[in-house]
């Protein structure tokens, strides 16, 4: 009896690695035809990079050998794409989110969010055991292309927000967000000044992830446009950045706090890795943790029914308009609450802030290496496992995880006194383990 096929399995993130050679068109043809088994309409879209193309071509032919008709809506931000799934069996979004430009991925969707655990095991299984659903000749699936998704994710935040009229810096980081963010901004009314706002799938500006260090160039138009705050997103704008009126840029943990209170009504989902500053604004508020990535935020939101849940990596969910992330409504609802309630600096200064300090190591062995690491934490605090190891300390906490979309075991250090001291001990763990 022959071995089962290897196939890759589902992230925290979807699928994603090195196009060409971690993500095949042999791997999205054969992911096209496990979810074409499952679903006879699939809407397919993806963002710019340079192999979506090669990829959405695979995966929409595994669909149609399977039987399945194809919605293709072309380059899009991943949450438009989520919404356009709600009118479909499923959506499947060809992207890398906000990996370098190397690398690719897929995203899958139902109703307007990730696909859970158990539907990813389906699909995992199908892939595992090849019983695949082949079509008759004369059954094979059709494509047809309406242009409608981009528009429709358009009025849908514009029916969920207010005008402004404030000065607005965007930058769409080459990403797919150009198509969309700023026509979305100007409708509000508001000055929108753009900044890397052309689809370029090399992502030739700056790295696809916005974050502090790469985001120069947004800093100081800022600054030098007097402009009231400015927007960044990664490459397919399901995450979204701020920098504030001074030209600072705000960190994760401040905007999800920013966020949390003024959405949270009874519940709401973050991750592990989340500042516990959270806890200490919202009380009374029920606080769900979950693995790190999205669609665990997603699941649990679900479950709880809670009003708003959100990642310091730049994920914001809002489930009145879907339980994917959407960077394009995160960014109008910014804008919506500083035109009613003032600058973002002063804003954001009612807002207490924890030392936090995270990184990352490169990791081929991601699972022997969190043998080791959970070998040498354990015993230091209160041990928590949902997801990698979280040792929680009198002065603070350590969390060491392996990434769920990188070769990389990721690290994040919370202290009120002895952060660095902390961080520096969290590395010489990493490092030893991974050497």
């Amino acid at each position: 009896m022959s071995e089962p096929k290897k196939f890759l399995k589902f992230g925290s993130s979807g699928i994603r690695g090195i196009a060409n050679k971690e993500i095949t068109p042999q791997i999205a043809l054969d992911l096209g035809l496990a979810i074409g088994s499952l679903y006879p309409e699939v809407v397919v879209g993806r963002d710019p990079r340079i192999a979506g193309e090669m990829i959405e071509n695979a995966v929409t032919a595994g669909l149609l050998s399977s039987g399945s008709k194809v919605v293709r809506i072309g380059m899009v931000p991943t949450p438009t794409l989520a919404l356009a799934s709600k009118g479909h069996g499923c959506g499947i979004m060809v992207t890398a989110s906000h990996n370098p430009a190397e690398y690719i991925g897929i995203k899958v969707f139902k109703d307007g969010m990730s696909f859970d655990t158990e539907q990813q095991q389906k699909i995992e299984e199908i892939l595992m055991t090849g019983t695949f659903r082949y079509a008759n000749w004369d059954k094979t699936g059709s494509v047809r292309n309406p242009g409608t998704a981009i528009d429709d994710h358009i009025g849908l935040i514009l029916q969920n927000t207010s005008n402004a009229c404030l000065k607005v810096v965007v930058d769409c980081g080459c990403g797919a967000a150009s198509v969309i963010t700023p026509y979305v901004l100007r409708e509000m009314g508001c000055e929108v000044i753009t900044l890397n706002s052309q689809p370029d799938g090399h992502f030739p500006a700056r790295e696809p992830e916005p974050v502090d260090e790469t985001l120069g160039l947004l800093k100081s138009t800022v600054r030098a446009a007097d402009a009231d705050l400015g927007i960044a997103h990664d490459g397919d704008a399901d995450r979204m950045m701020a920098v504030d009126d001074q030209g600072n840029f705000v960190k994760g943990d401040k905007m999800l706090a920013f966020f949390a209170i003024r959405e949270a009504k009874k519940a709401i989902a973050v991750p592990v890795d989340a500042s516990k500053v959270i806890d200490d604004l919202l009380a009374g508020i029920k606080i769900a943790r979950t693995k790190v990535g999205d669609v665990y935020v997603a699941e649990e939101l679900k479950k709880i029914k809670g009003e708003f849940g959100g990642e310091p990596s730049g994920a914001w969910i809002f489930p009145r308009i879907s339980l994917c992330p959407d960077g394009i409504y995160a960014a109008a609802r910014l804008v919506e609450i500083v035109e009613k309630e003032g600058e973002l600096s002063r804003l954001l200064d009612s807002i207490p802030e924890y030392p936090v300090k995270r990184g990352a190591y490169l990791c081929r062995d991601k699972e022997r290496a969190m043998i080791k690491i959970t070998q040498e934490l354990k015993g230091l605090g209160e041990i928590n496992t949902l997801d990698g190891i979280k040792a929680d300390l009198e002065d603070g906490w350590i969390l060491v995880r392996p990434s769920g979309t990188e070769p990389k075991i990721r690290i994040t250090v919370e202290s009120s006194n002895n952060c660095d001291e902390l961080y520096r001990r969290a590395e010489e763990i990493v490092r030893k383990a991974v050497a």
